[in-house]
């Protein structure tokens, strides 16, 4: 606002007016999320309405740019490129150091303002590993060591299994998993209840005497295919820890009903590192306005050891640069800063992204919108949004900007791992969903390459996390609380 002479009582009002805002940001989180007050609150749903309703040409804009204009399999292209001359990027490697510098030049030259902000991460190297059946009959077993997981003695354990369906089973059969190697051949019902088996299956089997655990992998589908991610040792004795293949945990399981004696020779050269230095990457568009309030978009820079990591985030974290630049070259500029984080160290329980929050949460008040894309970037179906009811019904309206490429759907939810600790805090926060039925199928394994992706579908996501962060962004009032 500019003010012209002769409007003395104006400008004090305004001087004491900032004064007040100024001391009610000087509280310490968490009373700063309980004193947000949004002006939202005071307007008339009809008028916020027509205010998001506004921006239905630059949607337009951002859509025809990412989806038939200039910007066409942009995001693709990219992700292609980082992926290729990269490949995986597992917590602590040097490919993650080489994808960290690479992203920064990257999105440097794409004319961002960007800066590295340090972490420390886990550093567990996998080492050299085998599996093998050595009774009934002879036969190489396809496996992953889990994330975390100890390494066995140099010349490896070989035991005796015991193949079961559950934990309840295990507890039944307690006495029968002394000196053995558990087999767990739980079913796929679907990845937040199965990965339990993942993530504490080493654990449950130590406290009953087992030397070793193999996981059937965590996915629906199967082609031989040995899926690995993070494992969380319990307080009890550590056991190596790897995952088979569904058809080998099945087999495996058929001959025991047949009462047949399996016998597993395992080889883990795994083992932990002090934990590494590196960054979570930080790219920006200051906002005009308010420059010191944030709509946050990200994915992670990181993946597992295996494939390239082109789902498992790759795809996420180019449309998070991808949407800065569809913005930047149409030459638009929002009232508060778009700011993409590339998140670091994901896989081993979003520990970048903790850290980066306990960074930031004096700032909590400031953080507009956190947006986070970590389920592939297959064809977009809706956004899903976490936040007040009042939030809510701002967000109904702007994803109705979305219809030319038919994503108008608001659903309850927003997810992520990175962003989950500022929904917590209160911060509205906001995922994609898209047709992800394939996606545990590569999920975590060799599968997960640029194969997977598709241009079109990216073009799309790209789309709609442009639109969505730009228009938030330049809001008169930031979304209620």
């Amino acid at each position: 606002m500019i003010l012209e002479r002769g409007q003395p009582f104006i400008l004090s009002l305004l001087l004491f007016i900032s004064v007040l805002l100024s001391l009610s940001h000087c509280h310490p989180y968490p009373v700063a999320v309980n004193r947000i007050v949004s002006n939202h609150t005071q307007r008339k749903v009809s008028d916020i309405a027509a205010e998001v309703a506004s921006y239905a040409d630059v949607a337009k804009q951002i859509i025809d740019l990412a989806v038939s204009g200039a910007a066409q399999n942009r995001s693709y292209k990219r992700l292609a490129d980082f992926t290729d001359t990269i490949g995986n990027r597992v917590s602590g490697s040097q490919n993650l150091d080489m994808a960290i510098k690479y992203m920064y030049t990257a999105l440097t030259q794409d004319g961002l303002d960007v800066h590295l902000e340090p972490v420390k991460i886990p550093h567990w190297v996998r080492g050299n590993e085998s599996a093998a059946m050595i009774a009934p009959r002879a036969k190489s077993l396809a496996m992953l060591g889990l994330g975390s997981s100890v390494g066995t003695p140099p010349e490896g354990i070989e035991a005796e299994v015991l193949v079961v369906e559950s934990f309840d089973e295990l507890k039944r059969r307690a006495s029968e998993a002394v000196g053995r190697i558990v087999v767990f051949n739980q079913p796929f019902v679907s990845y937040g209840e199965t990965v339990a088996y993942r993530a504490f299956g080493a654990s449950e089997a130590a406290k009953v005497g087992a030397v070793a655990t193999l996981i059937r992998s965590v996915t629906p589908f199967s082609i031989n295919s040995p899926h690995t991610g993070w494992q969380d040792y319990q307080d009890v004795k550590r056991i190596p820890t790897a995952c088979i293949t569904i058809e080998d945990a099945e087999l495996m399981w058929r001959m025991a009903q047949r009462g047949q004696k399996i016998v597993v020779r395992l080889i883990m050269g795994a083992k932990t590192l002090p934990d590494a230095d590196s960054f979570n990457t930080v790219a920006e568009i200051k906002g005009w306005q308010h420059p010191e309030q944030v709509v946050l978009l990200s994915g992670h820079l990181d993946s597992w050891d295996v494939g390239q990591g082109a789902m498992d985030d790759g795809g996420g974290a180019m449309i998070s640069w991808e949407a800065l630049s569809i913005i930047k070259d149409l030459g638009l500029r929002p009232r508060r800063t778009l700011r993409t984080v590339l998140w670091t160290a994901e896989e081993q329980g979003g520990v970048g992204a903790q850290q980066y929050f306990s960074q930031h949460k004096v700032n909590l008040s400031n953080f507009d919108l956190v947006m986070e894309s970590d389920s592939g970037t297959f064809t977009p179906l809706a956004l899903q949004f976490a936040g007040s009811d009042a939030a809510r019904k701002v967000m109904e309206e702007v994803v109705k900007l979305l219809a030319p490429i038919n994503t108008t759907k608001l659903e309850a939810h927003g997810e992520g791992t990175d962003i989950s600790p500022w929904m917590q805090a209160g911060v509205p926060g906001a995922s994609l969903h898209v047709a992800d039925s394939r996606y545990f199928w590569f999920h975590h394994s060799e599968g997960d390459t640029m194969t997977v992706q598709d241009p079109q579908d990216m073009n799309l996501c790209s789309a709609l996390w442009a639109v969505v962060a730009y228009v938030v962004a330049d809001l008169q009032d930031m979304l209620p609380r």
